[in-house]
């Protein structure tokens, strides 16, 4: 048997570096992990900022539940409804917080199957405006009145006032359709006693120039429009901090 080889004496380089990288091991398992460790949190400044920050956490929430319209599909988010909506609330000294609740290809089943996780933050207020995606792939026109009617009810129940989005579909998906998906709002709106827009797009569908260029979703001015047209129906529901 040979004899085993000898192994070599380690350089005073090579010591240095393992010695620097036993200390490095070790700092790093005795530091406690920044996600596990308590954090101290400080309190937070006092100020006007402190102040403002404050006053707009604890405000009643107005929440816009509702499609690609209302995500504001193919803009900034500061373009879309609910964030000029915020702006106009401001501007008027109303003292509310606008959630978008906006979720592109949202159908009334999508928005039914989430709402409780919305319902979760205690709307004061919900603009609902659900239901041009059925009316596009032609759902029934049933399915999706019982779907509004749920969420009504159940936004009615957690103590939400609720303004209802009317819509219209085309034409090309036949005039009963039409006909039929254009009268579910007004009369969910009655039945539920809760404010109705009859026609959220008024003055903005069909116009080329509101429109961006799938003709369905409204540019940055059709916006603006939009949210004047909510605006006039939400309103009378809104009331100032005393």
């Amino acid at each position: 048997m040979m004899p085993a080889p000898a192994r070599p004496t380690p350089s005073p380089r090579s010591r240095a570096r393992s010695s620097l990288a036993v200390r490095w091991l070790l700092t790093l398992l005795l530091t406690p992990l920044a996600c596990g460790a308590p954090q101290q949190t400080p309190p937070p400044a006092a100020g006007p900022v402190a102040d403002q920050v404050a006053r707009v956490s604890d405000a009643p929430v107005l929440l816009a539940l509702g499609d690609s319209l209302t995500a504001g599909l193919g803009l900034a988010q500061s373009q879309a409804w609910p964030a000029l909506l915020q702006t106009r609330l401001d501007a008027e000294g109303y003292r509310y917080r606008v959630v978008n609740a906006g979720v592109s290809g949202d159908t009334s089943a999508s928005g039914l199957a989430r709402l409780d996780w919305q319902l979760a933050q205690k709307p004061a207020i919900v603009v609902l405006e659900l239901g041009a995606n059925d009316g596009l792939r032609g759902l029934p026109v049933a399915h999706t009145r019982e779907n509004l009617a749920q969420i009504l009810s159940r936004c009615k129940a957690a103590g939400a006032q609720v303004v209802l989005a009317g819509m219209q579909v085309p034409p090309n998906m036949g005039a009963d359709y039409s006909a039929a998906f254009r009268q579910m709002f007004p009369d969910l709106a009655a039945a539920h006693a809760v404010p109705l827009i009859p026609f959220v797009l008024a003055g903005v569908a069909g116009d080329v120039k509101l429109n961006q260029a799938d003709g369905i979703h409204p540019t940055a001015e059709g916006q603006v429009i939009l949210t004047e047209t909510i605006w006039t129906h939400l309103k009378p529901l809104l009331k100032k901090s005393p």
